[in-house]
């Protein structure tokens, strides 16, 4: 069996690869994140993503196209329901390409995160399963999360403090200014 993953960094992608592979899994990975900000974020997640790759000799497709401008477009106005169409931008990208490569199924690192809305992931997936018939593989990774962070950690990866998105920066350091950690 040949899965499609969606890869939204290299951590996040080495409990789940490791999980995957341990069930006789091929992986195969699409990064395609058009949400993430600022563009030095986004540049230092895909490196990190292609050391991941070769590191584990993981055929990753990445779409280096920095993709903000179709994000926002998806977004602004919609800020409480961005996650939702985070997901949905990103998991159709994943459709599409696990029909292209002919994978026989499709997943998402997303599902690994304690901050992701699996519920929602999962219920958008399994539309989209159902809309192209190429299963959906849901697996809640969420369960090695030390242990991703560990191997994160082992082999001195880049771990981002946020999601990615605009959004989520601001919330982050809306929480820290809130605490009092800074002054302006």
């Amino acid at each position: 069996m040949t899965i499609l993953m969606h890869v939204c960094c290299g951590p996040c992608a080495l409990y789940p690869l490791t999980v995957l592979r341990e069930e006789g899994i091929r992986v195969r990975g699409l990064f395609f994140n058009p949400n993430i900000h600022p563009f030095r974020e986004f540049r230092r997640r895909l490196e990190t993503m292609e050391s991941v790759a070769d590191a584990f000799a993981l055929p990753v497709d990445f779409e280096r196209r920095y993709g903000l401008k179709e994000y926002l477009r998806q977004v602004v106005f919609h800020e409480k329901e961005r996650c939702g169409l985070c997901y949905a931008m990103r998991l159709a990208a994943t459709v599409e390409r696990a029909m292209a490569v002919r994978a026989d199924a499709f997943t998402t690192t997303l599902l690994y995160s304690r901050y992701q809305n699996h519920e929602k992931i999962r219920a958008q997936a399994e539309e989209l399963s159902r809309l192209h018939k190429i299963p959906f593989y849901y697996r809640d990774f969420r369960e090695g999360w030390q242990q991703g962070i560990d191997m994160a950690k082992e082999r001195e990866l880049y771990r981002q403090p946020y999601c990615g998105c605009i959004y989520s920066e601001q919330e982050r350091y809306d929480k820290r200014l809130g605490k009092g950690k800074d002054k302006m």
